[in-house]
Protein backbone atom coordinates (compact mmCIF):
# COMPACT_ATOMS: atom_id res chain seq x y z
CA UNK A 1 0.00 0.00 0.00
CA UNK A 2 1.14 3.44 -0.83
CA UNK A 3 0.28 7.12 0.59
CA UNK A 4 -2.81 7.18 -1.78
CA UNK A 5 -4.13 3.55 0.08
CA UNK A 6 -4.11 5.11 3.62
CA UNK A 7 -5.78 8.44 2.45
CA UNK A 8 -8.54 6.51 0.75
CA UNK A 9 -8.32 3.92 4.17
CA UNK A 10 -9.02 7.12 6.80
CA UNK A 11 -10.83 8.90 4.49
CA UNK A 12 -13.95 6.43 4.93
CA UNK A 13 -13.04 6.65 9.46
CA UNK A 14 -12.96 10.68 9.50
CA UNK A 15 -14.85 13.52 9.30
CA UNK A 16 -13.14 16.50 7.28
CA UNK A 17 -11.64 18.29 9.97
CA UNK A 18 -9.85 15.28 11.36
CA UNK A 19 -8.86 14.25 8.09
CA UNK A 20 -7.24 17.34 6.67
CA UNK A 21 -5.01 17.34 10.14
CA UNK A 22 -4.29 13.62 9.10
CA UNK A 23 -3.05 15.24 5.71
CA UNK A 24 -1.27 18.46 7.46
CA UNK A 25 0.69 16.23 9.73
CA UNK A 26 1.53 13.90 7.31
CA UNK A 27 3.14 16.58 5.12
CA UNK A 28 4.87 18.74 8.11
CA UNK A 29 6.05 15.29 8.96
CA UNK A 30 7.78 14.54 5.78
CA UNK A 31 9.22 17.86 6.34
CA UNK A 32 10.98 17.53 9.20
CA UNK A 33 11.69 14.12 8.40
CA UNK A 34 13.55 15.94 5.52
CA UNK A 35 15.55 18.52 7.82
CA UNK A 36 16.81 16.25 10.47
CA UNK A 37 17.48 13.10 8.53
CA UNK A 38 14.62 10.49 9.64
CA UNK A 39 13.20 8.28 7.32
CA UNK A 40 10.71 10.11 5.17
CA UNK A 41 8.25 7.86 3.92
CA UNK A 42 7.92 6.41 7.28
CA UNK A 43 7.42 9.48 8.54
CA UNK A 44 4.22 10.29 5.89
CA UNK A 45 2.99 6.86 6.38
CA UNK A 46 2.60 7.74 10.41
CA UNK A 47 1.72 11.08 9.78
CA UNK A 48 -1.29 9.73 8.02
CA UNK A 49 -2.40 7.34 10.16
CA UNK A 50 -1.83 8.65 13.44
CA UNK A 51 -5.00 9.45 14.51
CA UNK A 52 -7.07 6.49 12.52
CA UNK A 53 -9.21 5.73 15.37
CA UNK A 54 -9.61 9.42 17.27
CA UNK A 55 -13.35 9.28 15.77
CA UNK A 56 -14.22 5.83 16.85
CA UNK A 57 -16.38 5.76 19.64
CA UNK A 58 -14.29 5.31 23.08
CA UNK A 59 -15.74 2.05 24.09
CA UNK A 60 -14.66 0.37 20.50
CA UNK A 61 -10.93 1.80 20.95
CA UNK A 62 -11.18 0.88 24.60
CA UNK A 63 -11.86 -2.64 23.68
CA UNK A 64 -9.12 -2.79 20.67
CA UNK A 65 -6.66 -2.23 23.66
CA UNK A 66 -8.09 -4.62 25.77
CA UNK A 67 -7.97 -7.18 23.34
CA UNK A 68 -4.56 -6.35 22.69
CA UNK A 69 -3.58 -6.95 25.98
CA UNK A 70 -2.47 -4.14 26.77
CA UNK A 71 -3.15 -3.11 30.27
CA UNK A 72 -4.05 0.46 30.78
CA UNK A 73 -2.30 2.64 33.94
CA UNK A 74 -4.19 4.76 36.09
CA UNK A 75 -3.50 7.89 34.33
CA UNK A 76 -4.70 6.44 30.96
CA UNK A 77 -7.84 4.72 32.18
CA UNK A 78 -9.18 7.57 33.15
CA UNK A 79 -7.85 10.01 29.87
CA UNK A 80 -9.49 8.78 26.81
CA UNK A 81 -8.12 10.97 25.16
CA UNK A 82 -5.06 9.14 25.67
CA UNK A 83 -6.55 6.10 23.71
CA UNK A 84 -6.47 6.51 20.29
CA UNK A 85 -2.59 6.47 20.44
CA UNK A 86 -2.75 2.98 21.41
CA UNK A 87 -6.12 1.41 19.39
CA UNK A 88 -4.56 3.30 16.31
CA UNK A 89 -1.46 1.40 16.81
CA UNK A 90 -3.25 -1.62 17.02
CA UNK A 91 -5.60 -1.23 14.25
CA UNK A 92 -2.69 -0.15 12.12
CA UNK A 93 -0.59 -3.28 12.78
CA UNK A 94 -3.40 -5.51 12.75
CA UNK A 95 -5.59 -4.31 9.87
CA UNK A 96 -3.14 -2.41 7.50
CA UNK A 97 -0.24 -4.98 8.21
CA UNK A 98 2.16 -2.57 8.73
CA UNK A 99 4.95 -4.20 11.32
CA UNK A 100 7.27 -1.49 11.74
CA UNK A 101 7.96 -1.07 15.09
CA UNK A 102 8.91 2.88 14.64
CA UNK A 103 5.92 3.62 12.90
CA UNK A 104 3.62 1.53 15.32
CA UNK A 105 5.66 3.58 17.98
CA UNK A 106 5.28 7.32 16.40
CA UNK A 107 1.32 6.50 16.37
CA UNK A 108 1.42 5.06 19.86
CA UNK A 109 3.24 7.65 21.65
CA UNK A 110 1.79 10.89 19.55
CA UNK A 111 0.13 12.43 22.13
CA UNK A 112 2.02 11.64 25.09
CA UNK A 113 5.77 10.91 24.08
CA UNK A 114 8.15 8.83 25.84
CA UNK A 115 11.60 8.29 27.53
CA UNK A 116 13.94 7.60 24.68
CA UNK A 117 11.78 8.48 21.79
CA UNK A 118 13.15 7.51 18.76
CA UNK A 119 13.74 10.57 15.70
CA UNK A 120 10.47 9.29 14.23
CA UNK A 121 8.74 9.45 17.05
CA UNK A 122 9.62 12.97 18.24
CA UNK A 123 9.26 13.86 14.33
CA UNK A 124 5.37 12.97 14.54
CA UNK A 125 4.84 14.65 17.53
CA UNK A 126 6.33 17.91 16.91
CA UNK A 127 4.17 17.47 13.31
CA UNK A 128 1.33 17.15 15.37
CA UNK A 129 1.84 19.89 17.41
CA UNK A 130 2.51 22.34 13.70
CA UNK A 131 0.31 20.87 10.96
CA UNK A 132 -0.69 23.93 8.90
CA UNK A 133 -4.46 23.95 10.56
CA UNK A 134 -3.30 24.55 14.01
CA UNK A 135 -4.17 27.58 15.46
CA UNK A 136 -3.34 27.47 19.16
CA UNK A 137 -1.66 30.28 21.18
CA UNK A 138 2.24 29.65 20.30
CA UNK A 139 1.71 27.48 17.67
CA UNK A 140 4.14 30.22 15.50
CA UNK A 141 6.71 29.94 18.32
CA UNK A 142 6.13 25.97 18.22
CA UNK A 143 6.65 25.87 14.37
CA UNK A 144 9.96 28.77 14.90
CA UNK A 145 11.47 25.89 17.85
CA UNK A 146 10.59 23.15 15.52
CA UNK A 147 13.03 24.14 12.72
CA UNK A 148 16.00 25.11 14.95
CA UNK A 149 15.44 21.70 17.31
CA UNK A 150 12.77 18.89 17.96
CA UNK A 151 13.85 18.54 21.65
CA UNK A 152 12.98 22.48 22.10
CA UNK A 153 9.67 22.30 19.80
CA UNK A 154 8.83 19.74 22.61
CA UNK A 155 9.48 21.21 25.47
CA UNK A 156 7.51 24.16 24.44
CA UNK A 157 4.64 21.59 23.74
CA UNK A 158 4.91 20.08 26.84
CA UNK A 159 4.43 22.89 28.55
CA UNK A 160 1.87 24.11 26.64
CA UNK A 161 -0.01 20.52 27.42
CA UNK A 162 1.30 20.90 31.77
CA UNK A 163 -0.14 24.38 31.50
CA UNK A 164 -3.09 23.32 30.03
CA UNK A 165 -3.89 19.88 32.28
CA UNK A 166 -3.00 21.24 35.13
CA UNK A 167 -5.91 24.36 34.59
CA UNK A 168 -8.05 21.97 34.31
CA UNK A 169 -7.28 19.59 36.78
CA UNK A 170 -6.19 16.84 34.63
CA UNK A 171 -3.87 14.44 35.31
CA UNK A 172 -0.07 14.07 33.72
CA UNK A 173 0.42 10.97 32.15
CA UNK A 174 3.84 9.54 33.32
CA UNK A 175 5.24 9.11 30.01
CA UNK A 176 5.08 12.81 29.45
CA UNK A 177 7.02 14.04 32.74
CA UNK A 178 9.67 10.84 31.58
CA UNK A 179 9.93 12.34 28.61
CA UNK A 180 10.18 15.83 29.38
CA UNK A 181 12.49 15.26 32.06
CA UNK A 182 14.91 13.18 29.44
CA UNK A 183 15.11 16.33 27.05
CA UNK A 184 15.49 18.91 29.89
CA UNK A 185 18.57 16.82 31.68
CA UNK A 186 19.75 16.01 27.69
CA UNK A 187 20.04 19.73 26.97
CA UNK A 188 21.75 21.12 30.22
CA UNK A 189 24.37 18.12 29.91
CA UNK A 190 25.04 19.99 26.22
CA UNK A 191 24.72 22.90 27.40
CA UNK A 192 27.36 21.99 30.22
CA UNK A 193 29.60 20.62 27.89
CA UNK A 194 29.53 23.84 25.38
CA UNK A 195 30.86 25.88 28.54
Amino acid sequence: MNISDYKKIIRERMGDYRFSHSVNVAKEAKKLAKHYGADENKAEIAGILHDITKEMPKEQQLQIIIDSGIILDNVQLHAPKLWHGMSGSIVVRDELGIDDEDILNAIRYHTTGRAGMSLLEKVIFTADFTSEERTYSGVATMRKKSKKSLEEAMLYGYQFTFKDLSKRQLAIHPDEVACYNEIVLQISQTKGKNK
